[in-house]
């Protein structure tokens, strides 16, 4: 990963950020700054990762693939990929 000191903000981009600001805010008169809802997001991908590694050994590999998402998805039952980039 890169570091970069700017981060730009395209349409698409700031439609998710408010999409996910709304699942982070405690209220709806809450409002999240930015930096906390990208921490909750990459803590949640992180999770996400990590849980479905740890299920591999427990379940078959047709309940686990459900789970999957459009970033993070178990494959063959031998690895966790990343669909992102």
């Amino acid at each position: 990963m890169t570091k970069r000191t700017s981060l730009k903000l395209t349409d698409e981009r700031q439609r998710k950020l408010e999409r996910a600001s709304a699942i982070v805010a405690e209220d709806d008169l809450d409002d999240p700054p930015m930096s906390v809802v990208i921490d909750a997001a990459l803590e949640n991908l992180i999770e996400h990762e990590q849980n479905l590694d740890d299920a591999r050994g427990e379940l078959p590999p047709e309940t686990i693939q459900r789970f999957n998402t459009s970033v993070v998805g178990l494959r063959y039952r031998t690895s966790i990929e990343s669909k992102y980039r």
